[in-house]
């Protein structure tokens, strides 16, 4: 019997030394990727004389700075976040370093954009537009093949002086189409109820769980705002191919999928040709690669970033590294605003994000905040909390500068409320000024499988949060009443902020979307720039040098801290079965929605957020 439970314990301690060094061995594992990783973005390289930046598309392209090769590993391992991903502020630096480096002939454009939450939206390609424009006015060539372009990829790359399409692909010329879904008659079926507080008419994100199908306004807002992102979508691609707007909506109406032979007839593109003809092509006019003879002088966009804009900028977003430097903070509010300190991708949480900016408040250093906004909304407590923080910066008297990008709406346009000045895209989704609350209760559930309950309380109001009852007639006047309560205060912040009468924002607001032309025109925001113009304004405000210092915000996160992180993060059940087949897709866009009443967490259920299925495809 002592043997046995000697034997026993040698086993248990050997189980429990090989999952310590198994544990020490990962954790070393991880530190060696994340090290090389910090490494390789801060490399040299040496960049041939008439070489082509090469810039692959196949990515998702955030507002904010991309997550870290520590992150981006543990996403592989998980298998979630496949598509690589670059922030904006890379790209469009990068092209402007390339349009004045005398050692780049060209830009080639390749691969097919991997949009995710809110990335990759039609704001932010007009920037990265933009700046291929600038190439352009240096004389250098923008090259671009494409496998089947959709209508995102081909708005950016119908800027390009070559546009190679593969033989058997075609372009999407469709138009755009918000498709909602609808949950109110499955709740039903299964008992759910939900009762619903909104000011605002146009306030439609309470629809889904109240509806089977578009309110007449909804149906309205939505019309307008589509043809406002489909104007702008045929004046970039009339600019750029000389081709009438008239001719392009001709197309969409009659033949909306272009193959090559018409797209080359039609200038929507200028060769036919499959991948290595458009490789050796590039070879006659870059020249042959000293080290590969068989293909083009090239340099990559990431390593052409790394070595030469953020290595001569001291790269003080590494962990660690303290910024010293007079400069302008840009800090990012993307994804949904959520109530408290969480640190989930994809959520701006209001406190976490209020300390952030009390932090640079405090920081003598930073002479201007740009605050850029790629978020619908959500908690109008957190967006409150976010707004005082930046007015406090603006009392301390630092400029306060707003760059919208492709959604800034609701709780989004509620932050902008403390600002200098806002600039925005013509294709930014914005406006949505309204507030809503929703108010599920699960009684005719519960009581469908014998579950009934019992109330005892002190005061007639005492269960007023409880969802196994609907509310009362009395308890949704006085919740009705908060809701107004916060959709008053939203007004006054606009009308001080917008130097408007009170009556002159709610004809506007409503919770009514709009484009950011609209916008413009209706006094919302100030004039259409991007977020280097922004940059540039502030710099002005602040009396900086045009060459003044921009760091970025949030900075990459210490190692120990992602670490700690990503052992206490619970899987994603749905991230291995969500591919690129219809099936997955299906499953995708149904399971997206429902997983977005996650971050609706106000502590008052009060809420300032566009509606959720804003999806423009």
């Amino acid at each position: 019997m002592k043997n046995f439970f000697a034997s026993c314990l040698g086993t248990i301690f050997g189980l429990f030394l090989f999952a310590f060094l198994g544990l020490a061995l990962l954790i070393g594992l991880f530190a060696a990727a994340a090290s090389a990783g910090s490494k390789a973005n801060l490399k040299e390289i040496s960049v041939a004389q008439g070489a082509f930046l090469v810039l692959n598309l196949s990515a998702n392209i955030t507002d904010a700075p991309p997550p870290s090769e520590f992150k981006k590993l543990l996403n592989k391992l998980s298998g979630e976040g496949d598509a690589q991903t670059y922030s904006l502020r890379q790209i469009v630096s990068s092209l402007q370093r390339a349009a004045s480096d005398s050692r780049i002939g060209g830009v080639y454009l390749t691969g097919s954009l991997q949009p995710e939450g809110y990335g990759a939206g039609f704001a932010a390609l007009r920037e990265i537009r933009a700046a291929l424009e600038e190439v352009k006015a240096k004389k250098k060539l923008v090259v671009a093949y494409v496998a089947y372009a959709s209508k995102r990829d081909y708005y950016l790359l119908s800027v390009a002086d070559r546009i190679y399409l593969n033989p058997y692909s075609a372009l999407d010329l469709t138009g755009f189409a918000s498709e909602p879904q609808f949950y109110a008659d499955m709740f039903k079926k299964y008992g759910i109820g939900v009762q619903v507080t909104r000011v605002g008419k146009y306030k439609s994100a309470v629809e889904p769980y109240t509806r089977n199908n578009l309110s007449e306004e909804n149906r309205e807002q939505i019309a307008k705002l589509l043809g406002d992102l489909w104007t702008e979508w045929r004046a970039g691609v009339e600019q750029a191919r000389k081709i009438p707007a008239a001719k392009l909506q001709e197309l969409s109406d009659t033949k909306p999928i272009v193959y090559p032979e018409d797209a080359i007839k039609l200038n929507l593109a200028t060769h036919s040709a499959h991948l290595p003809q458009v490789l050796e092509e590039l070879r006659g006019l870059a020249g042959s690669d000293s080290e590969n003879p068989r293909t083009f002088r090239q340099v990559k966009f990431e390593d052409y970033y790394a070595s030469e804009i953020k290595r001569k900028e001291g790269d003080p977003t590494q962990p660690g590294v303290e910024d010293t430097r007079t400069r302008v903070a840009v800090v990012y509010a993307e994804g949904n605003i959520i109530d408290g300190s969480s640190s989930a991708e994809g959520n701006v949480a209001g406190d976490r994000f209020a300390r952030q900016l009390r932090k640079l408040r405090q920081d003598n250093n930073v002479k201007a905040i740009v605050l850029r906004v790629n978020s619908p909304g959500g908690s109008a407590f957190a967006s409150e909390v976010m707004l005082q923080e930046l007015k406090l910066a603006r009392d301390a008297g630092k400029p306060v500068v707003v760059s919208f990008g492709t959604v800034a709406a609701s709780g989004g346009y509620y932050i902008a409320c403390a600002s200098d000045r806002i600039f925005v895209q013509p294709n930014t989704i914005t406006g949505s000024i309204g507030v809503f609350g929703i108010l599920p209760n699960v009684k005719d559930f519960a009581n469908s499988w014998g579950v009934t309950f019992d109330q005892v309380k002190t005061s007639k109001y005492g269960a007023i949060e409880s969802i196994k009852y609907p509310k009362t007639p009395e308890e949704l006047a006085q919740i009705q009443g908060f809701v107004d309560r916060i959709y008053d205060q939203f007004i006054d912040h606009v009308a001080k902020a917008r130097k408007m009468e009170p009556s002159k924002v709610k004809e506007i607001a409503q919770g009514r979307v709009w484009s950011g032309s609209e916008a413009v025109r209706l006094g919302l925001c100030d004039e259409v720039g991007s977020l280097e113009k922004a940059i540039a304004f502030a710099k002005e405000k602040a009396s900086l040098p045009a060459n003044a210092a921009v760091s970025e915000w949030p900075k990459e996160k210490e190692f120990a801290e992602q670490l700690a992180e990503a052992l206490n993060q619970k899987g994603n059940p749905l991230a291995r079965i969500w591919g690129s087949s219809p099936a997955s897709r299906l499953a995708k866009e149904m399971a997206g929605p429902l997983r977005e009443l996650e971050a609706l967490n106000d502590p008052r259920a009060v809420y300032a957020r566009m509606p959720f299925l804003m999806s423009v495809e």
